[in-house]
């Protein structure tokens, strides 16, 4: 049988990043909690949690994890059809529900949907982020739900669902575009002009200039770039001359349209398709949330090219 007091203590453990925040939350010591963890990992022969700050599972951790959020799921439904099984007396434990999404669609949509779906409910949200290539990685490492991810073949396990596409432009202040394209944009200015990355997994410039320019100007390493790991930021950023960014339409609409931004080639766009992943498993509990994704993404997002 499952040990599933100390399978709890795992996964808060690295939902909380800590012992002491466990602890906490099941409302004993530290100690205990570590004496759970410890006991269940010598009865599995393997390590569940990594140490450190914050805690993290390893990959058989995760599993685990996955399994008690499908636990969690289940029995809120099992108790909203048997209240009688519960203590009413006793306060009610919340499910947490871990997605991931990539900066980009929750700084201009995907909040609007996680919002909505909240608000009908009580569970909780851990929202993942990473870039739209990577997000399909916690899926597959079992460490999520559901995910927006750019991958259209489904992952093993799993539903996908079309969700539309974001779509993005080159964008620069007026004065950037004086400084590093006065004779139009070229590969040659490209290749010296500053560009800016959310980070290293970021392609969506190199994608750009491929399709514009129809090559690489320059080896994705060699690009002169501002690392900024931030959605705002990169609008920030190109307001202020820093550099030049691909932004999601939605966040310069009106940048664009009172000059304050410009685009380096006019007309041109980037469509980033995006599908909605999620468990087979809990994909009946996910239900309203998949409903509300897909409605907001559809409002929200342009048909791809």
């Amino acid at each position: 049988m499952i040990d599933y007091p100390a399978a709890r203590a795992v996964a808060l453990v690295v939902q909380t990043g800590s012992f002491e925040k466990a602890a906490a939350a099941l409302n004993v010591t530290p100690s205990a909690v570590s004496q759970r963890v410890k006991q269940l990992e010598e009865r599995l022969g393997a390590v569940l949690v990594e140490r450190g700050s914050p805690c993290t599972a390893t990959e058989k951790g995760e599993w685990l994890c996955r399994h008690m959020d499908h636990v969690g799921l289940l029995e809120r439904e099992l108790t909203a059809h048997l209240p009688g099984l519960v203590d009413p007396a006793a306060p009610v434990p919340r499910v947490t529900l871990a997605v991931a999404a990539n900066a980009d669609s929750l700084g201009t949509w995907f909040l609007a949907a996680a919002s909505a779906f909240t608000q009908g409910c009580d569970h909780l949200l851990n929202i993942i982020i990473d870039d739209q290539d990577h997000t399909a990685d916690w899926l597959r490492r079992g460490r999520v739900l559901a995910a927006v991810t750019s991958l259209e073949k489904p992952i093993q396990g799993c539903r996908v669902t079309p969700l539309g596409a974001l779509r993005y432009h080159a964008t620069a202040s007026p004065d950037f575009m004086a400084r590093h394209f006065p004779g139009g944009v070229t590969p040659e200015a490209l290749a010296q002009a500053p560009a800016l990355t959310f980070n290293q997994k970021d392609r969506l410039q190199h994608d750009w200039i491929r399709r514009t320019l129809s090559r690489d100007v320059v080896h994705p390493t060699h690009l002169p770039t501002h690392w900024l790991p931030s959605t705002q930021g990169f609008v920030d950023g190109a307001l202020a001359g820093m550099g030049w960014g691909m932004n999601p339409a939605q966040l310069v609409r009106g940048h664009l349209d009172a000059g304050r931004l410009v685009e380096l080639v006019p007309g041109t766009v980037l469509d980033v398709p995006l599908f909605w992943q999620v468990s087979r498993l809990a994909a009946d509990q996910l239900a309203d949330l998949s409903r509300r994704v897909v409605a907001t993404a559809k409002r929200e997002l342009v048909s791809p090219t």
